[in-house]
């Protein structure tokens, strides 16, 4: 069985799609030619096509979601080029995602295609809080309280944020971004004792609930690896994924935590690190 070990070697029979070799001087190719009868029109080229897929320096990742995720779809994907299926952690639980595995692998087995497996974590993230209405339009110019308190219910003039250092890691002058940049304010003045920080809205937009939310220049005091992370990765040892992409990576030391909590188990899996923050650019090296 190839999924007991990390996915090495020759790609198994049977071979590819017919449209991937158009033009490669191998006349007529099937959708379910094997190695061998390529290798009976002209072996160089089946060989040299092996290898070129087995070496290729592009590779196209999919996410597999509600859409993607059947055999059928799954197939289709494999048909289309897709090398590397990536497991969003931060939606589903792990029996949504051992089903997805599953339909992958009866996939891959059926078509004969070989198909990394990537699974990428939550991650540490600081959220927008829950509101008193679906949402709610902040106004340029007004003052909004931030808590670190995330049992406060949002409206107009107060909001909460998943994050319990909030007035300790800012300073007047930071600036926030809420809901993928939608939303901007600037720290006008912090209290540590409260936890809470006074904000100036910089532009007027409306956003719902438990938005991301992201602090430029600040170095956010968040563990690399959540307790749900944690048990994410051991599931991805046991189900023996082939990569681990870890979220919102700062620096080397916390590559260095993920692959000492992987142990001797989870040696084979190559981790990913996902640079999300001006400080994991800065320690990019």
């Amino acid at each position: 069985d190839s999924w007991e070990e990390p996915m090495t070697g020759s790609l198994p029979a049977p071979f590819i799609r017919k449209d991937a070799y158009s033009g490669a001087g191998m006349g007529e190719v099937s959708a379910t030619s094997t190695i061998e009868e390529l290798l009976v029109d002209d072996v160089g080229c089946a060989v040299e096509i092996a290898e070129n897929r087995n070496k290729a320096g592009t590779h196209v990742v999919c996410t597999l979601g509600p859409s993607s995720r059947t055999v059928e779809q799954i197939s289709e994907l494999l048909a289309a080029g897709m090398s590397v299926a990536r497991f969003n952690f931060s939606h589903g639980d792990h029996e949504y995602h051992s089903e997805t595995l599953a339909n992958l692998r009866q996939a891959s087995a059926e078509t004969g295609i070989m198909c990394a497996v990537l699974l990428d974590t939550k991650g540490p993230e600081v959220r927008t809080g829950f509101l008193e209405t679906p949402k709610v339009k902040y106004e340029a110019g007004t003052t909004v309280t931030l808590t670190a308190d995330y049992d406060v219910v949002g409206n107009a003039t107060q909001l909460a944020l998943s994050y319990p250092r909030l007035a300790e890691s800012l300073i007047p002058g930071n600036r926030i971004l809420m809901a993928d940049g939608t939303l901007m304010m600037e720290v006008q003045a912090v209290n540590c004792e409260a936890g809470t920080v006074e904000c100036e809205v910089l532009n007027t937009a409306e956003i719902g609930e438990r938005k991301n939310c992201n602090l430029p220049g600040v170095i956010v005091d968040l563990p690399t690896i959540t307790p749900k992370d944690e048990a994410d990765i051991l599931w991805g040892i046991e189900n023996q994924v082939d990569f681990l992409a870890v979220s919102f990576v700062r620096t080397g030391g916390d590559v260095r935590n993920v692959r000492k909590f992987m142990g001797k188990k989870g040696k084979y899996i190559q981790v990913i690190s996902k640079v999300e923050n001006q400080q994991g650019l800065a320690e990019i090296n």
